[in-house]
């Protein structure tokens, strides 16, 4: 069984009960009436990236749906936390590529995001044998990546929120979610 498309989703959630907010979040995140499966960090070959709307078309109520997904929780007022999903697509459509998962307090939506994303780029660099330098930024990584013609596109989804004033649960979710046609 391997995906068909995929498309990227998040959303925020803010409640009394941290489960609540939880719900709230995969509510905001259209993902809320699904049997959430996670799995772990792999792009399938072939698989194609799709709008939010256009894959939600595709599932039902009540369906399992595989997902990787980054979550993260706060009841503490104006505490910053963030969630984020990192892609890496390889070139070679035949190949793999990587999902990150990096949730973090303190970091904002795009500091998050772009940890996600060299996550997901160097998880792919390495198994790709693209030699680079590990402490190097992600911006100088990238462009090494790329330069390397072996991977394609690297994007994240964030979805960051600071904590609510009056000490409500706080959730934060983005989900890469998978699509299986056949």
């Amino acid at each position: 069984m391997i995906a068909d498309k995929i498309f990227l989703t998040k959303g925020v959630g803010v409640h009394k009960e941290k489960l609540t907010s939880f719900e709230i979040a995969l509510r905001n995140a259209g993902i809320a009436p699904f049997n959430l499966v996670y799995v772990s960090s792999i792009y399938p070959p072939r698989c194609k990236h799709i709008a939010r709307e256009k894959g939600l078309r595709y599932l039902r109520s009540g369906q399992i749906v595989y997902c990787v997904m980054s979550q993260n929780a706060t009841n503490e007022p104006h505490r910053l936390i963030a969630a984020s999903i990192g892609l890496a697509i390889p070139a070679d459509g035949n190949s793999h590529g990587y999902i990150s998962e990096h949730h973090v307090f303190g970091q904002t939506k795009f500091e998050a995001g772009e940890y996600a994303e060299d996550l997901a780029a160097s998880m792919l660099a390495s198994t790709l044998g693209i030699e680079f330098d590990p402490d190097q930024a992600w911006n100088e990584k990238e462009q090494v990546f790329k330069m390397s013609g072996k991977i394609v596109k690297t994007r994240n989804i964030t979805q960051s929120a600071y904590g609510n004033w009056d000490g409500l649960w706080t959730t934060v979710i983005s989900t890469a979610v998978f699509i299986y046609l056949k």
